[in-house]
């Protein structure tokens, strides 16, 4: 959870944060959902995003 927190507060949360709490949950949750789970390149992945590495992982579960 560490190395998340970190690339969001680097990467994406305003440099003075938020005016508003709805603001701030729609884009942290874009992020969240958006970049870091779709186009992020994880080390641990083999420098694949998480959606990539769980679809690559199906085949081998036998989950469809």
């Amino acid at each position: 959870m560490e190395p998340l927190f970190r690339s969001l507060k680097s990467e994406w949360i305003p440099a003075l944060g938020y005016r508003h709490l709805p603001e701030s949950k729609k884009d942290i949750s874009d992020y969240l959902m958006g970049y870091y789970n779709q186009r992020h390149l994880h080390s641990f992945n083999d420098g694949m995003p998480p959606v990539i590495a769980e679809e690559n992982l199906k085949p081998l579960s036998g989950i469809s």
